[in-house]
């Protein structure tokens, strides 16, 4: 089984959750959170904010660590294992631009009850429950605003 890392961002704006619109030839469709490959030498923090800004042109401070999801999935070889590792982020405007060139039609923010429902894998919707739950919590500790 090949292994594989990736890192991504919860990133919200005033509230509301970016998520990104892939279609890929027919074969996959739906919203997702924002995640890629770490590379190497490169932290997982790096990873995460490189990620964010590289496929949805979005400038993000992390917050804090929210966990790790897995999935396995096939490829031509055979079958693949990933770790994601997640991170809340906040942003420093509702700009986003989706990157064509992974196949990013579209991209935006949403209250978070819109995002849930858009999300396509199980495990997107639940580490976005326990980020915006850590977001709620840092809000009502008046600490949203002094992060980063």
């Amino acid at each position: 089984m090949l292994e594989a890392t990736s890192c991504g961002g919860i990133v919200i704006f005033r509230g509301k959750i970016l998520l990104l619109y892939k279609k890929f030839h027919n074969k996959y469709e739906g919203w997702v959170l924002p995640k890629g490959t770490v590379e190497e030498g490169e932290e997982h923090r790096e990873t995460a904010l490189r990620e964010v800004r590289e496929e949805t042109g979005a400038k993000c401070k992390i917050v804090k660590y929210v966990g790790k999801s897995h999935y396995s999935f096939e490829v031509p070889e055979g079958m693949a294992s990933k770790n994601v590792y997640w991170y809340l982020m906040r942003a420093e405007s509702f700009f986003s631009k989706p990157q064509r060139e992974e196949y990013f039609l579209d991209s935006g923010y949403y209250k978070y009850h819109e995002a849930y429902h858009l999300l396509k894998f199980a495990n997107e919707k639940k580490i976005l429950e326990q980020a915006y739950f850590e977001y709620q919590e840092l809000r009502r500790e008046r600490l949203w605003v002094r992060v980063g």
